[in-house]
C-alpha cells in the first residue's frame, strides 16, 4: 500500500509518499510554502532529482492538487494513477484529552479536532485544511490522524497540572499536553533495540533537539514527564521559541508593548513563536552551526545562545533522572541531536556524576547515524538515534486501514 503522509501548517504542506509494501520506501517528498500569499514556493524531490518553482498557491486545496499532479506527472511523477494511493496519514498537532491514539478520520473525529482549536490556534486550522482538501480531491481514500500529543496521554497529574487555580483546568483544559510524542515513542523503542533491551523494561530520557526541541522522561514504555506544555512554547530554549519564562515577564511586556505602546496581541504571539529563542538571543541566527561559528568568532550573543541551549538540556536530563529515580538509556535525536556533535559534547560533559560516561572521540564523529556513544562501564547507555516521524504516521495509518 502506498500512503501519502501530510503535515499541513497554516501556510505550508509537507508531504511524503511511502510504499509500505516495499520496505517503507520514500518514493517522493516535498514542501509547499507561502500558501495564501501572492506567490508560493513548491519543492518536489523524486528519484534523486529536485524540482523547484514559484507559483500562486491560494489555499490548501489547490496545494494538494499541486502535490497530486506532481506525483502523477509524466516527468517527475512516481505513480501512474492517483488510485495507487491507498490512504492518507495526517499529522495533527493537538489531540487534547480527547485522543490518546491515532484513528481514522470521520465526521465525529473532525468535530472533536475542531473543538480543540483554542489549544493550538496556529496549528489546528492548517491540520484541518489538509484533511478537508484531501476529502475534496480524493473523497474515497481513507484518512488517518496521528497526534503529536497522544503519546503523552499517560502523564500523571503531578506532571501535567500547572500551579494555577484548578478551575482553569476544569473549565478550559489548561494543563501540560506535550508534543513530539510521535518521535519520542519511535526513537525510544528503536534506541532500546540498539542496546538489546525492551523499552518497556527501561527508564529512558529522550532528547528531541531541533528547531523545535523537547525532552521526554519515559518510564517503562509510558511518557512520565515532558518539557513542552499546553503549547510548544514551554520547556527548552528553541530555534525561535523562548522555552521556560517567568509569567511575570509576560505581564511586564504586555504592559509595555500593548498598554503603553499600542501593539496588538498578534505582535506578542509572533514574538514568542518567531522572534525568540536562539534567534532572539543571537541576533537572527537559528541554525546551530551558524551559532557555533559565531561563538568561535567571538560573537558574545552567539556564545550566550550556545551556552543557554546546552545548559537547559543538561538541567532537564538531571531533573528527569531525579524524577524517575534513575535512567537506563539517554538518547539524542532530531536535527541538532543527530548531527550537532559539538552541542552534544557540552551537554554530556560533566554528567559522570550521574553515571553517564561517553566516548567523546566517538561522539565527535557521529552525524546523522545510529550509534551507541557511551563507554562500556557507563551506568547509562547513551545513543544517537535517527528519528522518522513520517514513517510512524505511515505505519499507524497502514495498521488502521488494514485492521
Amino acid at each position: 500500500m502506498k500512503i501519502l503522509v501530510l503535515n499541513c501548517g497554516s501556510s505550508s504542506i509537507k508531504y511524503q509518499l511511502i510504499d509500505m509494501d516495499n520496505n517503507a520506501q520514500v518514493m517522493a517528498k516535498g514542501l509547499l510554502e507561502r500558501i495564501g500569499l501572492e506567490m508560493g514556493e513548491f519543492t518536489h524531490k523524486y528519484h534523486g532529482e529536485k524540482h523547484y518553482e514559484q507559483l500562486p498557491i491560494p489555499n490548501h486545496t489547490e496545494g494538494i492538487k499541486i502535490v497530486l499532479n506532481a506525483l502523477t506527472d509524466p516527468k517527475m511523477g512516481v505513480i501512474k494513477d492517483l488510485n495507487e494511493i491507498g490512504a492518507v496519514g495526517n499529522r495533527v498537532a493537538h489531540g487534547g484529552e480527547l485522543f490518546a491514539d491515532s484513528c481514522l478520520v470521520n465526521d465525529e473525529v473532525i468535530e472533536k479536532i475542531k473543538s480543540l482549536t483554542d489549544l493550538a490556534p496556529l496549528h489546528t486550522p492548517g491540520n484541518l485544511a489538509g484533511i478537508y482538501a484531501m476529502r475534496e480531491v480524493l473523497p474515497n481514500v481513507p484518512q488517518s490522524v496521528v497526534f503529536d500529543t497522544a503519546f503523552h496521554s499517560t502523564l500523571p497529574p503531578q506532571s501535567y497540572l500547572y500551579g494555577l487555580p484548578y478551575e482553569y483546568y476544569e473549565k478550559y483544559g489548561v494543563r501540560r499536553y506535550g508534543f513530539h510524542g510521535t518521535s519520542h515513542k519511535f526513537v525510544a523503542e528503536k534506541a532500546a533495540k540498539m542496546i538489546g533491551k525492551d523499552w518497556n523494561d527501561l527508564k529512558i530520557i529522550s532528547c528531541h533537539l531541533g528547531s523545535g526541541a523537547s525532552i521526554c522522561a519515559i518510564d517503562h514504555g509510558k511518557s512520565y514527564d515532558t518539557t513542552m506544555g499546553m503549547t510548544p512554547l514551554e520547556g527548552l530554549i528553541m530555534g525561535s521559541r523562548p522555552g521556560d519564562v517567568d509569567p511575570g515577564v509576560m505581564e511586564f511586556i504586555i504592559k509595555k508593548e500593548i498598554v503603553e505602546n499600542g501593539k496588538d496581541w498578534k505582535d506578542i504571539t509572533a514574538t514568542l513563536n518567531k522572534k525568540s529563542g536562539l534567534v532572539g538571543i543571537s541576533g537572527g541566527k537559528q541554525d546551530m552551526r551558524d551559532i557555533r561559528a559565531g561563538r568561535d568568532a567571538g560573537d558574545e550573543r552567539c556564545t550566550y545562545a550556545f551556552n543557554m541551549f546546552a545548559q537547559r538540556v543538561k538541567r532537564y536530563i538531571g531533573g528527569y533522572m531525579a524524577e524517575m529515580g534513575g535512567c537506563d538509556l539517554l538518547l539524542f535525536t532530531g536535527g541538532i541531536g543527530e548531527n550537532a556533535w559539538f552541542m552534544r559534547h557540552p551537554i554530556l560533559e560533566g554528567l559522570e556524576c550521574l553515571g553517564i560516561k561517553v566516548d567523546m572521540e566517538l561522539n565527535d564523529k557521529i552525524m546523522g547515524e545510529d550509534c551507541i556513544i557511551s563507554t562500556k562501564d557507563s551506568k547509562v547507555a547513551t545513543v544517537v538515534v535517527t528519528t522518522d516521524e513520517e514513517f510512524v504516521i505511515a505505519s499507524d495509518t497502514y495498521k488502521l486501514v488494514t485492521a
